[in-house]
């Protein structure tokens, strides 16, 4: 009888020093990469995605403002099933130039507006509260948000040429200069600095902590824009990226590459510049319509050599991601409505088995425990209407920036394509839920 009072008692002393000494291993909601792959909680993360350059706009209370659809917009996706965003930080420069993203964030260099900040801070407490994850882009080549020809303008380098009016050779000849203009970069890595080390006012979390950033991309397509400048170029985006993990030990650093065609066609260089060791995951960007793989006058016609350049283009970049054992993520395609034309109503049979073709081979690494780990489709317009063909203050926020026809690549609540969607993310889910 003692001796089991004994064993009882020693028993239940080996419990409670037991759960009081063993570790406790709590939930990591950040997204990571392990082993080569993007994980969160230790489970492979594979996505449907999109892109939403325009959420902290949305989420101000000021000009272009509307939390109400902000909310509506996010709850819609979230019962999608979309969980990854791609967002623009904010625009740079002053307003009122046409085509260009407004109200902008960096109204001058180093000075910013408050009331898009304000914006970002509860878009980014919103999907925090959703669990959905924001890739925020910090910069862009190209004029429709300030950018490179922002910073070379406020550099000294002269009164921009926007392509709109200018054309695009002189647009390119202008931005070529941001590869080798120290002053230039100087402002973007002020610019970095303040933001990363920003204080979310709703959630009292410093950026740096935030979970609902799944990653800082230094630039929506930054390029090189000429043979001459590739060697500053790559030490630019590998001078930037050190900089943010220098800060920031907590997220996920990317470029924003459209790949080899964002590259001067040399793929080696893509594969170089993500082969940084503070460069976390790779990205490529795919527009058949840009690119010249379909004709806008026979998209049934010429789909079916989209999506055969598609594949290729996407393998060519597996292989090479494979390489350097880093994921691959496709964060920006699209395609024109079946008409061309650019309301809510007109069909998408074309864009919905275009999708269909990309989502196939998420899925198939997803089975496979493949580097093509998600896809980012551009755009959302969710429950926007256009109102004038190109943007204009007061006018709905598109996926499609201002110096695009408002409607030409957004995905409306209400496209066929919403259907897929749904299904082609809950096939992914049960795909890893079974391993």
């Amino acid at each position: 009888m003692i001796m089991k009072i004994l064993s009882t008692i020693l028993l239940t002393l080996l419990i409670v020093f037991g759960a009081c000494t063993s570790p406790q291993v709590s939930p990591d909601p950040f997204v990571r990469v392990s082993n080569g792959r993007l994980t969160v909680n230790g489970n492979p993360y594979y996505y449907i995605g999109t892109n939403f350059w325009y959420g902290a706009i949305l989420g101000s209370q000021g000009q272009g403002g509307n939390r109400e659809r902000l909310l509506r917009e996010l709850d819609y996706l979230k019962a999608l099933g979309i969980n990854n965003l791609r967002v623009l930080v904010g625009a740079d420069g002053k307003d009122g130039i046409p085509t260009k993203a407004e109200p902008a964030l960096q109204v001058e260099a180093g000075v910013y507006n408050d009331t898009i900040f304000d914006g970002l801070d509860f878009f980014l407490s919103e999907l925090d509260k959703r669990d959905m994850y924001a890739v925020l882009f910090l910069n862009n080549s190209w004029e429709w948000s300030g950018g490179y020809s922002q910073y070379l303008y406020w550099a000294g380098h002269g009164e921009v040429p926007m392509p709109n009016v200018a054309g695009w050779d002189a647009f390119s000849n202008y931005v070529a200069q941001y590869a080798k203009s120290e002053k230039a970069h100087h402002l973007f890595r002020d610019h970095i600095t303040h933001v990363v080390n920003r204080v979310n006012r709703y959630t009292g979390k410093k950026y740096s902590e935030d979970p609902a950033i799944m990653s800082w991309q230094i630039g929506n397509e930054p390029r090189s824009f000429g043979e001459d400048n590739k060697k500053s170029f790559a030490a630019w985006i590998a001078d930037c990226a050190a900089l943010i993990k220098s800060m920031d030990s907590n997220h996920l650093v990317s470029i924003g590459s459209e790949g080899m065609a964002g590259c001067e066609g040399d793929l080696s260089l893509w594969t170089s510049i993500h082969a940084d060791a503070n460069v976390d995951y790779t990205t490529i960007h795919i527009w058949p319509n840009n690119w010249g793989w379909i004709d806008k006058k026979d998209i049934p016609g010429t789909i079916g050599q989209a999506i055969e350049n598609t594949c290729s283009y996407i393998d060519m970049h597996v292989q090479e991601a494979f390489k350097i054992n880093k994921p691959l993520v496709l964060e920006e395609f699209g395609l024109p409505r079946d008409s061309v034309k650019f309301t809510s109503n007109t069909s998408t049979v074309q864009r919905d088995r275009y999708y269909r073709a990309v989502f196939d081979i998420v899925e198939k690494h997803a089975a496979e425990k493949g580097v093509f780990q998600g896809c980012n489709f551009w755009a959302w317009g969710g429950f926007a209407e256009p109102q004038h063909l190109f943007w204009q203050r007061g006018d709905d926020y598109m996926g499609d920036p201002g110096q695009e026809e408002q409607g030409l690549n957004s995905v409306y609540a209400t496209d066929s394509t919403i259907n897929m969607i749904k299904e082609a993310v809950s096939d992914i889910n049960q795909i890893i839920q079974k391993q």
